[in-house]
């Protein structure tokens, strides 16, 4: 059984509130100077031991969960030490926090973090429980009602309850959203890895089953020493992106030419930014090359298919791990075995049906690889192995692009780092089968096809495409399936957006009568030591550092103040938020009273339906 759980921790006040996932029940713990439950909280969890309950949080490893290790464990704690404990987690510098770091064997009870196995403590996944709060839609969203280190008054430790209450059932609702990647977790304890994964986001099982079989097959990982154990690694002071270049990669074009020269003579010294702006002029479009891959795109443009014209997505199957393999690219220190376990599990994979906890498990494997192989604290570290594969996969698209461009009367939509779509001639398709067949047989990589029906184009990073069998893929501004740690805000633009470009109809229309009033809603965050308000009538009021607002008729105007800059040390820096427009606070659902601006909804779907009509 799952016990839900949030603790809030201020000079005075200890809180845990505590909530069984299944029954709904309510626990609820106070350390203060009118309550102490200490002992109801030690009998609280010999009873989740004895029972072996999992206790699941957001962020619990990281927080919750030392502060309550450290009360279990020294038997009595005042609010003022744990209040001290948590202040010292929270201004722990990132090699500290590994002090505060409480292992799987010496916790009394087990722990899932939600916060972890959605990759959050990832800086460019990095999500609070506030933003959850909003793409999860809840009527109440609330920030903490007191600053950090408040001595609370008897009133003042109600409310806490009361939104620390709220924080348990939020994280309750993505415990339930979440099901699905605990289960495969834990049947993967089970079944797979016969070690702790509960905690571990895709990318760390990806790398931690490959590394694995690395280990299985006899190549050596690890150093060990008095310092205990370092991850081998091969770090590179400058690498010559000659040797990622195959040999097999030739051009005509003069501007691939150009590229492909600036590479074979480039020495590089670090891997991010290191060939960012690196374009090639072919026909009508940039190939814009840089250390995350390829891009070209036309912009504002639409195409249909018809009679005579088709359009044709093609993409490489697992490109990443395919490269490694048929090139045999290995980071230095794991040595050719380790290419042997790279093929071995590829082709173990397909001995497991699609959705089985093996076929996921493997596949997490096979991708994990090469973004590991660019972080410093991998066993997999070797960014010359890094740039062999993104060098070397930029060039192989680059060839196919100019083969494909010798066909009349074909146009390149969009090329991306693993795929390119194609508008061209139904006549055509023959020769295109044949540029890619060659193109197979010199790579040795496989690429499959997609017949789209429909495709708009906004910009490189944004496109609608529907295929012949009724599938939508959207990428960018059309996106509105979006993962956890994306905002979620004004969804009722992509959405209108794509029933126009696909179904037709009014924007106004469509709008006015859209049922479902949340997709209108609309997110800010600002960071602790801002500020943001809002302007009604002169006169400002403070709201949360985490909003929901709406465009409304009416309302105020969004402003956040930051902090002065360095140059003008006294000037606080007032920036609009929605410049011009007034909008609607409504972090409590209730409060959202006012008429919404149609309008200003409007010109946004416009903005993703005018270019491409």
């Amino acid at each position: 059984m799952n016990i839900i759980y949030d603790c809030e921790v201020f000079p005075n006040c200890f809180m845990l509130v505590a909530k069984n996932a299944d029954t709904g029940f309510l626990h609820y713990f106070e350390i203060s100077p009118w309550a102490d439950h200490t002992k109801d909280i030690h009998q609280f969890f010999d009873l989740l031991k004895a029972n072996k309950h999992v206790m699941v949080g957001f962020n619990n490893l990281g927080f919750d969960y030392p502060i309550l290790h450290m009360l279990l464990k020294m038997g009595k704690a005042t609010p003022l030490q744990l209040y001290e404990k948590a202040m010292a987690i929270i201004k722990a510098t990132d090699a500290e926090k590994f002090s505060h770091m409480v292992y799987p064997s010496d916790r009394v009870v087990p722990q899932i973090d939600l916060y972890k196995i959605h990759h959050f403590d990832n800086k460019a996944r990095m999500t609070g429980l506030k933003a959850l709060e909003f793409n999860m839609r809840m009527d109440s969203i609330s920030d903490l009602p007191f600053p950090p280190g408040t001595v609370l008054t008897k009133e003042q430790i109600a409310t806490l309850k009361t939104y620390c209450k709220h924080d348990v059932e939020a994280t309750r609702l993505f415990y339930e959203a979440s099901k699905e990647q605990i289960a495969f977790r834990q049947q993967l304890a089970t079944t797979y890895l016969d070690r702790d994964v509960l905690n571990m986001s895709d990318v760390k099982l990806g790398k931690t089953i490959f590394e694995g079989h690395l280990l299985a097959s006899g190549v050596e990982c690890y150093q060990y020493g008095r310092g205990g154990r370092v991850p081998k690694q091969t770090p590179r002071p400058y690498m010559a992106l000659r040797e990622c270049v195959p040999s097999y990669v030739k051009f005509s074009n003069p501007e691939f030419l150009r590229v492909a020269s600036y590479f074979k003579d480039a020495v590089i010294t670090q891997t991010k930014g290191a060939f960012d702006g690196l374009v090639a002029k072919v026909g009508d479009l940039d190939f814009v090359f840089g250390t995350g891959g390829i891009h070209a795109s036309v912009e504002n443009e639409r195409f249909d298919s018809t009679d005579d014209m088709m359009i044709l997505d093609i993409d490489v199957t697992s490109m990443y791990p395919s490269i490694a393999i048929e090139n045999n690219y290995y980071p230095e220190h794991l040595g050719p075995e380790f290419v042997k376990v790279y093929q071995q599990l590829k082709k173990e994979r397909v001995r497991f049906p699609k959705g089985s906890v093996e076929n996921n498990a493997l596949k997490l494997a096979l991708n994990g690889v090469y973004g590991a192989s660019g972080d410093k604290f991998s066993i997999f570290y070797d960014p010359l192995f890094t740039m062999k594969i993104t060098v070397g996969g930029q060039l192989m698209m680059a060839m196919l692009a100019e083969r494909l461009l010798q066909i009349p009367g074909l146009r390149i939509i969009q090329a991306n780092t693993d795929g390119m779509t194609l508008y061209l001639p139904r006549t055509a398709k023959f020769l295109v089968d044949c540029v890619c067949q060659d193109w197979e047989r010199t790579t040795r990589l496989q690429l499959e096809q997609v017949e789209f029906d429909k495709m708009f184009v906004a910009d490189v990073n944004s496109y609608l495409a529907r295929t012949v069998d009724g599938k939508v893929k959207r990428k960018g501004r059309y996106e509105y399936d979006v993962e956890w740690h994306q905002n979620a805000s004004a969804l009722v633009v992509p959405k209108v957006a794509e029933h126009i470009l696909l179904h037709g109809g009014n924007i106004t229309d469509l709008l006015v009568n859209w049922q479902d009033k949340m997709d209108f809603m609309i997110r800010t965050k600002i960071s602790r030591g801002s500020a943001l308000v809002i302007e009604e009538r002169g006169e400002e009021r403070m709201l949360e550092h985490t909003q929901r607002y709406y465009a409304s008729v009416g309302g105020g105007r969004l402003f956040k103040y930051m902090p002065p800059l360095a140059k003008k040390p006294d000037e606080w820096r007032r920036i609009a938020v929605m410049s011009g427009e007034d909008v609607c606070p409504c972090n409590e659902i209730a409060d959202a009273k006012l008429p919404i601006n149609y309008y200003w909804y409007m010109k946004e779907v416009e903005s993703l339906t005018l270019g491409v009509m």
